[in-house]
């Protein structure tokens, strides 16, 4: 009876669009007064939710990446890399991807880092003759490496709900981030060719790409400075986020001298409005979990999915096939939430490593963000060229297809996972 109420009400409020926050806090919420299981338990869950030393990393990346925003370092990136190869055939189809991957690294957003890009960039590709809705597709897709690429807050998440090491997720996520994004460019690359979209009409000089390099290589620094601190374990992922805000600062204020120490009350802001959202989800969602685990439907769930999958294989293709049909209606945080509860007794079942899956589990959200009905990443780049959400969502076709090549891949070679943090000495399996 518990299990159908919790089930019923999640439903039934998201079916009238009351966001997914809201739905679980409420489900479980409910669930708890109905059936007498503790409502002097719900302060303690608030708290705990996000009383979490990991978790203090979220509201000082978010921040970093606002004041990097705001002093214009994509811009900068971005005009490195056209100078570089955009005269190549797609050239600006696959600067769009490269400047993606470098601004996942500093944001962990994918829909900020759509918009960051996009504002920059779709605007040429369709004076260049770019279909506009590919040129939206594109950046959207490539976008979604901002979760996979450290630092990620989806793996801050994964980290905290597991208790699996983010130093070591964050290194992880490297190798197959980098293998995700030369699957975009190769897919930019060959629909540019077939369609014939050429690149810009010189190739910077050398002294041009010198000067363009001098001007983005604080912007291109930003993550070899944070990941080669937890790489050689100077600092952890929390302080990282620390130094991510003061060398941000640092930058945009000295170097750059793109903001003034004044503008810092707007950034705050921002960055605590996006940070609250996090939070908020964080917070609702654990109840739900709480009051899950204690009807039992953990356990259930859990158990069901051990006695069909016959194997570790077939379990990690049956999860995968579900974490992108969740991924089209529900955004990463809260499907960690629901999912990931459920999924550690498996994989202490089935004997997977909790790294390695994490870096499966958070590469199968990620191609959430560019399907529809629910792609954060979609809705952003269509509003940007004011086109319809479909229109860009068929144009991603190529590209969502290439991530699922990806993820098999990821999914049966564990090595391209655990390689780095092993060998950095942060993780023993």
């Amino acid at each position: 009876m518990e299990i159908l109420l919790i089930s019923s009400v999640f439903l039934v409020l998201m079916t009238l669009g009351v966001p997914i926050g809201t739905a679980l806090g409420v489900a479980g919420v409910v669930t708890i007064f109905q059936f007498d299981l503790g409502i002097e338990m719900l302060g303690v869950n608030f708290s705990s939710g996000i009383a979490s030393f990991p978790l203090l990393a979220i509201p000082f990346f978010v921040l970093a990446g606002v004041i990097l925003d705001r002093a214009g370092l994509a811009a900068t990136i971005a005009r490195f890399f056209e100078l570089l190869v955009g005269k190549s055939t797609g050239g600006l189809a696959m600067v769009a991807v490269m400047t993606c991957i470098f601004w996942g690294s500093l944001s962990g957003s994918g829909p900020a880092t759509t918009a960051a890009v996009g504002m920059i960039l779709l605007t040429p590709m369709i004076k260049h003759g770019y279909k506009k809705s590919f040129a939206g597709a594109t950046i959207a897709n490539a976008s979604d490496l901002s979760i996979i690429l450290p630092p990620s807050i989806a793996f801050i998440i994964y980290g905290n709900i597991t208790s699996v090491s983010v130093s070591a997720l964050f290194v992880a996520g490297i190798i197959p981030g980098l293998l995700t994004g030369a699957g975009t460019v190769l897919v930019a690359y060959l629909v540019s060719r077939k369609r014939g979209y050429r690149g810009i009409a010189s190739r910077g000089t050398p002294a041009e790409l010198w000067q363009a390099f001098k001007r983005s290589v604080w912007a291109l620094l930003a993550p070899v400075v944070i990941l080669g601190g937890i790489y050689s374990g100077i600092f952890t992922p929390t302080e990282a986020a620390v130094v991510a805000v003061f060398y941000s600062l640092f930058v945009a204020v000295f170097i750059y001298r793109s903001i003034r120490l004044r503008d810092m009350i707007d950034m705050l802001v921002d960055a605590a409005v996006t940070s609250s959202v996090i939070m908020f989800i964080v917070v609702f969602a654990g109840i739900f979990t709480w009051t899950a685990s204690v009807i039992g439907v953990i356990d259930s769930a859990a158990e069901l999915i051990v006695s069909i999958a016959p194997n570790a294989v077939v379990m990690i293709i049956l999860i995968d096939l579900l974490l992108l049909a969740l991924g089209m209606v529900l955004d990463a945080i809260s499907i960690s939430y629901l999912l990931m509860p459920i999924l550690i007794p498996v994989l202490k079942a089935f004997g997977i490593d909790p790294v390695w899956y994490g870096v499966i589990f958070i590469s199968a959200l990620a191609v959430g963000q560019a399907t529809p009905p629910v792609g954060v990443n979609l809705f952003t780049a269509a509003n940007l060229i004011n086109s319809d959400v479909d229109a860009v969502a068929k144009e991603a076709i190529p590209y969502v297809l290439m991530d699922v090549v990806i993820l098999v891949i990821l999914s049966l070679l564990p090595i391209l996972s655990l390689y780095l943090p092993i060998k950095a000495g942060l993780y023993s399996p």
